[in-house]
């Protein structure tokens, strides 16, 4: 078993939270949120980014408005809905829990 797989199912087992967690401290174009995972050292490449964002939109999670670009077409910013922050909320609460046991069953 590789361990660039192994890192790889890590980092997509806590994306959504944390993208949910960038987004709920403000409104986000998807190039910012992209940068803010990047800047905490997790790597997300757009062709990942974009699905996720669609799929918690359709869960109604997100909520976009498009914005006049002085520089180029419209821009998407993205936002949580009621539901995504409650949904943001419960699995922050999980990954406490998880963070917990793992650190538990490590040290």
């Amino acid at each position: 078993m590789k361990i660039e797989n192994t890192k790889a199912q890590m980092r997509k087992g806590i994306l959504e939270y944390c993208i949910l967690s960038v987004l709920s401290k403000k409104e986000r174009y998807p190039s910012e949120i992209i940068e803010a995972l990047k800047n905490a050292k997790l790597i997300v490449v757009e062709g990942t980014l974009y699905p996720l964002l669609t799929r918690l939109k359709n869960a109604k999670y997100l909520e976009y408005r498009w914005v006049e670009s002085t520089s180029g077409p419209p821009r998407k910013y993205y936002s949580l809905t009621k539901e995504g922050e409650k949904f943001r909320s419960e699995l922050e609460e999980t990954w406490t829990q998880l963070q917990g046991a793992v650190e538990q069953l490590t040290k």
